[in-house]
């Protein structure tokens, strides 16, 4: 019953949960009809780096937190790897160069949300994009491109954390968290048949985290760098 209620819960928002399959939990965001943010520091240049922190400062600003994950790689001080961009404006660089781990796995990504909607998009396509754009954030691997799966990706492989990572159909932004370990193959995967994605990015592993009105979810995680939320 308490399931019922919630699924019911959610279908009446534009902010929308799913239980397609028990590996992953799904948020979708209509960005027509809800407020998409990403954030890092407060006024006083301290990373918010919790979720319970993000939603206090928000509050006491007479807004609520409705919705937020973890939004992309970062180093020791908690600045972004790879591309920022908050408000319009950029905080961090676009990152092309080739190095070790995931964010590097080529093709990389970024999320973005412009006027015209949320995208995910390669790395090098974002410069002729990046005018016109309200938010960005970096990460890698790109899990889906234009429905193809990234090509390093291997059915069978034992690489497994909990991952987290988000994708795209017209103007609604679609987050996943996986429940247990899965590998990149499963989750991209589950974004091309069971939620119909074309283009989708990975955000990061085994420190993913949610936090989430409609599940009653505050998710105890690391201390975090880029956060993305929904807010009213």
């Amino acid at each position: 019953m308490k399931k019922i209620l919630l699924l019911l819960a959610c279908l009446l928002l534009s902010l929308t949960c799913r239980a397609a399959d028990p590996r992953f939990t799904v948020i979708t965001v209509d960005t027509e009809h809800e407020e998409l943010q990403l954030f890092l520091r407060d006024e006083t240049g301290k990373g918010y780096r919790r979720f319970e922190q993000l939603k206090n400062s928000l509050a006491a600003r007479n807004k609520q937190l409705l919705f937020a994950m973890n939004a992309g790689m970062y180093h020791a001080d908690y600045s972004p790897v790879g591309l920022f961009v908050q408000n319009g404006e950029q905080v961090s660089g676009l990152n092309l160069s080739s190095n070790w781990g995931n964010f590097f796995l080529k093709p990389n990504g970024v999320f973005l949300l412009s006027k015209s909607g949320p995208q995910v998009v390669e790395s090098s396509e974002y410069p002729a994009l990046a005018k016109d754009v309200l938010l960005a954030t970096q990460s890698g691997p790109l899990l889906l491109r234009n429905g193809a799966i990234h090509p390093a990706f291997k059915p069978d492989s034992n690489s497994r954390l909990k991952r987290n990572g988000v994708g795209v159909i017209g103007s609604k932004a679609i987050f996943v968290i996986s429940e247990q370990p899965v590998n990149f193959y499963e989750m991209a995967i589950f974004f091309h048949d069971t939620l119909n994605c074309q283009d989708a990015l990975y955000l990061d592993g085994s420190i993913s985290g949610i936090y989430s009105v409609e599940l009653n979810r505050n998710d105890v995680t690391v201390d975090l760098g880029p956060i993305i939320a929904v807010v009213r």
